[in-house]
This record gives C-alpha cells, structure tokens and sequence, in this order.
C-alpha cells in the first residue's frame, strides 16, 4: 500500500462524530489529505492491519506514522498550520478545553450513546433483566449543556469569547449528535438559547459543509481523492 498522491491517508466515516472533529481540524488548518472513506461493516484490510482497533479516524502519515485518536488527529492538523481565526489558548483555557473534552469523551458521550440508542442497552438474561431509559440518560447530558451553556452566555460566541478554538471544534460535533437524537425536542426546548446559536452557526458554517462533503466508499484500486476536494 502506498501514498498515492504524496500526502497523508484519512481513513474515516462522515457520520462518526470522531471522525468529523479530525476533518473539521484538517480544514481550519488548511491542509490536504488523502481521503478513504469507509463503511464500518466492512472496514479496509489496510486501516485494520495499521490500527488493530478498528476505529475511525485514522490518519496515515507519509513517513509510516499512524494517528489513530481524534484529538491527537486534531493536535496534528493545528501543529501543521494553526488555523489564522482560532484562539491561541493560555495555559489556564487549556486546562479547562481539556477537563471539557475530558468530560465530554467521558460523561457526556456515555450518556449520550444510551439516548441515542437505549436498545443496545438493554439487558435480558436469567439473573437481569434491564431496560435502559433514554431520558434518564438525556437529563445526564443535559446537565453538561447547562454548564456550557451558562459559560456562552457570559462570554461567547464561542467558548472562550470571540473566536473559535480547539475546544469548540473538538465538542461540536457531539453536541450535534444530541440535537440530532430528537431535533423537535431540542429545538423547541427552553433555555439553552446560547448554545443553540453557538450549534446553529457551526451548522450553517462553510466549514461544516466542507468536511461533510459526501465520499463513495473507497476499495483498493480506486482513483484516489483528495480530502477537501
């Protein structure tokens, strides 16, 4: 397997919250990869025999280098080009972007797989017998986005004030994924009004529309395509 193009391989899957915080990064910072989208029933014999785990993104690098977590994907990307809007943070904000994502990829993801999709949850044997409730687990994540949400409202637009950064890209993602579980619900619910408009900006940003851009799923032997196009 080579580098077709020269550049670093993405392996990815648009819809993976995960994967969508690595190419929103690639794009801020004005890079190019090369791009492999996937389809996670049959996943490429390549990104598995690279990265055993089995989980998107994946990044490729030129030099035999894999990076297979999507902070580290991120980190990356900024390290390469720093993208020219985001805000360079102090040390006293990079502690708190990473309690944030700590709780995020912790806490709140938890809560917000067993919202999504209370019946892989469910558990029916001879000694249990559980049913997972969505809403227990929604109220768990709302809790999260009434802090980030008091947070928007006394400094936004975004979270550390007037200019994007690593925090806001590496939690987006995800707090679509919760609208996404019950749009009506979220859209019409009270208060939270900051980070609607903090979430409603970021869907309506040319930069979610480049690194939503729709890939086939890719096969040895295809053409390679460049990530953006």
């Amino acid at each position: 397997m080579e580098h077709q193009l020269g550049l670093p391989v993405l392996y990815t899957f648009r819809r993976c919250p995960y994967a969508m915080r690595a190419r929103l990064a690639i794009v801020a910072a004005g890079l190019k990869v090369e791009v492999r989208e996937l389809v996670l029933r049959a996943k490429p014999a390549h990104m598995l025999e690279i990265s055993p785990k089995g989980t998107v993104p994946v990044l490729w690098l030129t030099d035999g280098t894999v990076i297979d977590e999507s902070l580290d994907v991120m980190r990356w990307a900024v390290r390469q080009n720093f993208p020219a809007d985001w805000l360079a943070l102090n040390s006293e904000q990079q502690q708190q972007c990473d309690e944030w994502i700590a709780l995020l990829d912790g806490e709140f993801k938890r809560n917000l797989d067993r919202y999504k999709y209370p019946h892989r949850y469910h558990v029916k044997t001879d000694t249990e017998n559980y049913t997972c409730d969505p809403l227990v687990h929604r109220d768990a994540c709302e809790k999260i986005l009434v802090n980030w949400n008091a947070v928007l409202e006394k400094q936004g637009p975004y979270l550390f004030g007037g200019q994007p950064s690593f925090a806001d890209y590496a939690i987006l993602p995800f707090v679509r994924q919760f609208r996404i579980a019950d749009e009506a619900w979220f859209d019409a619910a009270p208060g939270y009004s900051a980070l609607k408009q903090w979430l409603a900006a970021f869907l309506e940003s040319p930069l979610l529309e480049q690194a939503m851009v729709k890939y086939n799923p890719w096969q040895p032997g295809d053409t390679p395509l460049t990530f953006p196009g």
